[in-house]
């Protein structure tokens, strides 16, 4: 049994992009399982489903989710009350990492701890799994912590201390990107569009509706 896991980013991303009904035939593909938390369904479901604007990618999200292309945590036999405990404990963590003004800085949000506590939970169980996650942050708090002060410093104009130490925590997840995702899809031709410039097309999409990737990345990509 392989999972992975999708944070809130990535299946906007996806839903931005027109590119949702990849999921069930990649899905077969992969076999495997797609899973997301309570707290991500309630950032891509629940609450923008009474937003008009957004309410038409919440509807299709929920038809994934009714498909059983997504599927919640209890399809584990993981109850999702046992994540969010899990999720605040991380939360915690992450958040007393950083420094601004002697002020703790959160960095982290529920919907992206809560990713990495189904993530610890699958791996206490022997389960593969991977964290489908496009925002910056959360890769390098178990990539390369050390450059948190950096980042954030650089983000927020504004000088950021790294006063933690105790980063072994976030070392044990893996990650992957909705571009990377594309990428999958399109080499087992499961985009419908056809063409050279097809991957190309793809890769930015997926970067400027908010995947952190590089052009350089970009560039490999499209070699590969």
């Amino acid at each position: 049994m392989k999972a992975l896991i999708f944070d809130s980013g990535t299946l906007i991303n996806l839903s931005m992009n027109g590119l949702l009904d990849i999921l069930p035939a990649l899905q077969k593909k992969l076999n495997g399982k797609f899973l997301i938390t309570k707290e991500v369904k309630y950032e891509i479901v629940d609450r923008p489903v009474d937003i008009h604007r957004f309410e038409l990618g919440a509807l299709k999200i929920q038809n994934l989710i009714d498909s059983k292309v997504l599927e919640m945590p209890e399809s584990m036999g993981i109850r999702s009350e046992k994540i969010t405990n899990e999720t605040k404990e991380l939360m915690d963590v992450a958040n007393h990492f950083l420094q601004i003004k002697d002020r703790w800085l959160k960095i982290v949000s529920e919907a992206e701890m809560s990713c990495l506590a189904l993530s610890t939970e699958l791996i206490n169980r022997g389960i593969e799994n991977i964290i489908a996650i496009d925002e910056r942050t959360t890769r390098i708090l178990a990539e390369m912590p050390g450059n948190l002060e950096k980042l954030m410093s650089e983000r927020l104009h504004m000088t950021v201390h790294l006063v933690a130490k105790n980063f072994e925590i976030f070392s044990k997840y893996k990650f992957i990107r909705s571009s990377e995702l594309v990428y999958v899809a399109y080499k087992k031709n499961l985009i419908d569009i056809k063409g050279k410039k097809v991957l190309e097309a793809l890769l930015y999409a997926t970067k400027f509706k908010g995947a952190a990737i590089s052009f350089e990345e970009i560039d490999i990509l499209k070699k590969l």
